[in-house]
């Protein structure tokens, strides 16, 4: 099925139209567990080409809400980035070097914790809009512009705490 995109619709649509897959690597963190936490998310093309990169500090949270607060954002980001139109054709691939999260979301392991269930069905909730997500496992070293982004959030953060 052959789309149609407003050529007046925006950079972020021309973009689109050019791409199949989006790439979305996320990553939380919180110092302390729980603690202050923060999230980063990064979107980029097929070809790697990083388009988009947000961070936003989350309050007190646990290192595995942080990284669930990240994909929910993400998700979020893109249908209010793209519209419910293009989202319901779009493909994503988010990109995590959690193990807990992403062995979760794939349904390998079990949920025990109550917070992260109601998590879990947010996200497999916010899937539904898209043509497909499929979430996949990283290392570490690929994902260090998430990271760098959730503790750049962390930084400022403190940072503006001390200021009071």
């Amino acid at each position: 099925m052959k789309m149609k995109v407003n050529p007046k619709g925006g950079k972020l649509h021309r973009l689109f139209r050019i791409m199949r897959k989006i790439f979305i690597y996320t990553d939380g963190g919180s110092r302390g567990n729980p603690g202050p936490a923060a999230m980063g998310v990064v979107f980029c093309n097929e070809k790697s080409e990083v388009f988009k990169k947000y961070s936003e500090f989350l309050g007190e949270k646990t290192n595995n809400e942080a990284e669930y607060e990240g994909v929910i954002f993400a998700l979020e980001k893109f249908k209010a980035l793209f519209g419910k139109k293009l989202s319901a054709m779009s493909e994503i691939e988010i990109r995590s070097d959690s193990e807990l999260l992403i062995k979760q979301l794939n349904g390998e392991y079990k949920i025990l914790e109550p917070k992260i269930q109601i998590l879990f069905l947010r996200v497999w909730n916010l899937r539904l809009d898209f043509k497909k997500v499929k979430f996949k496992l990283i290392s570490r070293k690929n994902n260090k512009e998430a990271d760098g982004l959730v503790n750049e959030a962390l930084d400022n953060q403190t940072k503006n705490q001390s200021l009071f």
